[in-house]
């Protein structure tokens, strides 16, 4: 029996150390085939006692940033102390001039509509469960702001709601700060452009830059690592072009087409930056743009400067100045080479970070053009330089937009028209393009495994996902037809291996993940034929 019971803004400050929130299996959104049978639901692993006890885990059932319970009544208030002097300066133009504006649009303006509800996979998913409706959240930050920021009094109270300023409140802000995929749906939507996302984000970088607490998967092993040893995945210069050596020897032998990845050259027009996953995780995907862009006749090189071979930027996440040196580091390296510009591999948040956020830090020099590796791959299938056969791509396939290159960048087009030319079964989701639903790995879920928060990431963030591609591949789901997944994403790619792999959609219904790349190689007549590997998964 689902134990769903009414949640109020109030809850949040509660001291009895419960969580204030739970969602039962009975309680989410059904899925289609085949999972449409809600007693075959995986269940959902409950919190262990010790993390309990360790932690406050008193949101609801799960714990994504683990963050300690305070030992004594003094560390709590000065816990409260950080928090409120954090908040003051989020709204100050000195310490927050790059939101501020949108901040205060989000405080001010709020007309309570729910469009935002509506628009949100993580709240629909849950089955509108009210902690995770966008305007819970934001509520608490809207009288926040008018008692603690604008210090409003009796009548301030009245007008806009009041809030207890206490540790449990703030211990659970940081939880909730972390439920939301920051995919912009929800601002999408709104009416007067009210950003519920912003507020999620603001949230996280008060309790980073303020108060030093983050998910240690995006700070100490995400930006930390990158900035000390050049890459999130912990690989040295030395160890990136070792294993880029390897990828080159193993796509010519698959493709039997040598390939050779240029490092370092200087003058070339076109840096290319992979998210250093890609290169552990998928390292068909490196070889495919090297095989690609040689074959294309373009001038590029990889960089072996610190975070010059690794796109990835999880301060966008979280942490203003995190973001801003990963940033700088990305056009130091562009600088040092002297090429004709940046052009981002298959990474959604690297797409937005260098190429929208980052205008407000590279000035001057280190304004170098920034490009998607959509619209150059666009542009090398269109002008015919490549020999392509699309019966080679001849299964279903569909595609995945990624929120921060699609909804938030509107680069929209460029991959379908690739896709359209060369695979004659695709299929659109829907919706698609900048209505899209967040694969359920945004913000850094995909790569926060603590706890039991991948049970959270699966049955909650992702289900709209995981509907949206069961829906699209519905007249295939025979295991006798394999299906493509193309997700041009490396972070939202770590999402669907997990998600496919959790509910077992590839032994029992052949649906395959993978990049935009491998699609284009995999039709290349030049190329060795099976160049996608439909028994690796």
């Amino acid at each position: 029996m689902s134990r769903k019971t009414r949640i109020d803004l109030s809850d949040m400050s509660r001291r009895d150390g419960e969580p204030i929130g739970h969602v039962d299996l009975q309680d989410l959104m059904p899925l289609p085939a085949p999972l449409d049978d809600p007693a075959r639901e995986r269940p959902w692993t409950p919190l262990n006692p010790q993390a309990r006890a360790r932690y406050e885990c008193i949101l609801d059932d799960t714990c994504a940033v683990s963050v300690p319970k305070p030992a004594t009544k003094e560390e709590e208030t000065e816990l409260v102390r950080q928090f409120l002097s954090g908040l003051d300066k989020l709204f100050t133009r000195e310490n927050n001039w790059t939101f501020l504006q949108p901040l205060l649009l989000s405080m001010e303006h709020c007309a309570r509509c729910q469009t935002c509800a509506d628009a949100c996979h993580i709240y629909e998913a849950s089955g509108r469960n009210e902690i995770y409706r966008p305007t819970y959240r934001s509520e608490i930050m809207r009288r926040l702001y008018f008692k603690c920021v604008k210090h409003g009094g009796m009548i301030s109270a009245w007008q806009h709601g009041d809030v207890d300023v206490n540790w449990p409140m703030v211990a659970r802000l940081i939880e909730l700060a972390y439920r939301c995929n920051l995919c912009r749906r929800c601002a999408q939507t709104c009416p007067i452009g009210v950003d519920n996302g912003l507020i999620a984000h603001e949230l996280r970088k008060l309790f980073s830059q303020e108060m030093g607490i983050a998910a240690k998967e995006i700070h100490d092993t995400g930006s930390m690592l990158q900035l000390k040893v050049g890459s999130s995945t912990g690989m040295s210069a030395e160890v990136v072009k070792d294993n880029i050596q390897f990828i080159d020897e193993e796509t010519s032998e698959r493709t039997g087409i040598t390939v050779e990845t240029p490092w370092d050259v200087e003058g070339a027009e076109v840096l290319l930056i992979h998210n250093a996953g890609e290169i552990l995780a998928w390292p068909e995907n490196p070889g495919a743009f090297a095989l690609i862009l040689n074959a294309a006749g373009i001038s590029w090189t990889l960089s072996s400067e610190l975070a010059g071979y690794d796109s990835i930027n999880y301060g966008l996440w979280y942490d203003d100045a995190q973001f801003a040196r990963v940033a700088i580091k990305h056009a130091e390296a562009a600088k040092k080479l002297k090429v004709g510009k940046i052009v981002l591999g298959e990474c959604g948040h690297a797409h937005k970070a260098l190429s929208v956020i980052a205008d407000r830090v590279l000035t001057g020099e280190l304004n170098i053009p920034r490009e998607s590796s959509m619209t150059l791959l666009r542009d090398i299938v269109a002008s015919g330089r490549l020999k392509l056969d699309p019966s080679r791509n001849d299964f279903p396939v569909t595609l995945h937009d990624p929120c921060n290159m699609v909804r938030l960048m509107g680069v929209v087009e460029p991959q379908r028209e690739i896709i359209r030319a060369i695979c004659p079964k695709f299929r659109e989701m829907e919706p698609h393009g900048v209505d899209n639903y967040c694969c359920g790995g945004g913000s850094g879920f995909a790569i926060m495994s603590g706890h039991n928060f991948p049970d959270w990431r699966f049955h909650v963030s992702g289900r709209k996902k995981l509907e949206q591609v069961l829906n699209a591949f519905g007249d295939c789901l025979d295991p006798s037809i394999p299906k493509y997944l193309c997700a041009p994403c490396s972070n939202c790619k770590g999402q669907f291996r997990d998600m496919l792999a959790y509910y077992d959609l590839w032994e029992k219904n052949r649906i395959l993940y993978g990049g935009l790349v491998e699609l284009i190689v995999n039709a290349m007549s030049e190329v060795k034929p099976g160049f996608i590997e439909w028994e690796w998964h």
